[in-house]
């Protein structure tokens, strides 16, 4: 385990709080459910400092929204991806069977329990040192402070009404697919600037919000810097 624990800014002194975190309920005990939970708190707290210090003149709403978007469920589950956790998990059969290993929810505990196995090896200042790079990424791909936390067709509307231009108009292009597992296809049309974009969805409403995005990227490029 040592160059597993290296290349993720934390070498173990204590490898056991290493395996407890890795290890699921289904896989039997000790498992990583208490460690979860003091990891929750952790995570939850430096992220909001570094926000904090980041953000100097941003308003609590702002900030809070900023947080919630760093530690939601699929963004620890992508932080465990670029860590390669999945692999490291230990599972029960069943877990193992069902690819436990890649759900969301059992990946996104697994990154709250190794920060608090981090935390417990060591120390606060060495556990923050080791844990912030890993939500760097994200933190640096968070739109604009007064953007933070709405979606993309709210987001393309208020820039329409901002600049009293008509609303977009959607029309569903198509519908394919099983009945349990349907993809549909929607078309976003601004009249101002004149554009049409489409997007690609489990849902109508994800497929909209797919091509509201894609009109926002239209829009920012054509817009001088």
């Amino acid at each position: 385990m040592t160059q597993f624990d290296a290349a993720r800014g934390h070498s173990f002194l204590q490898p056991e709080l290493l395996q407890q975190a890795l290890r699921h309920r289904s896989a039997g005990t000790p498992h990583n459910e208490r460690l979860e939970f003091l990891g929750d708190a952790l995570v939850n707290l430096f992220v909001a400092e570094a926000l904090y210090v980041r953000w100097p003149k941003v308003d609590e709403g702002a900030l809070t929204r900023a947080r919630a978007e760093l530690v939601r469920e699929s963004s620890l589950a992508q932080i465990a991806r670029d860590l390669e956790l999945g692999a490291k998990l230990t599972l029960g059969p069943g877990e193992m069977k069902s690819g436990g290993h890649r759900r969301d929810s059992i990946l996104a505990d697994a990154v709250e329990a190794l920060v608090a196995a981090v935390y417990l090896d060591s120390d606060f200042e060495t556990c923050r040192a080791a844990v912030l790079p890993w939500f760097e990424p994200a933190m640096a791909a968070l739109p604009p402070p007064n953007k933070v936390g709405k979606d993309a067709k709210t987001r393309l509307q208020e820039w329409l009404q901002g600049k009293q231009k008509p609303l977009p108009v959607y029309a569903l292009l198509a519908e394919e697919g099983e009945e349990h597992a349907r993809t549909f296809r929607v078309s976003c049309t601004l009249e101002q600037p004149g554009l049409v974009t489409e997007g690609e969805g489990l849902s109508r409403r994800a497929a909209e919000q797919a091509a509201a995005d894609a009109a926002l990227a239209r829009i920012e490029s054509r817009t001088p810097r």
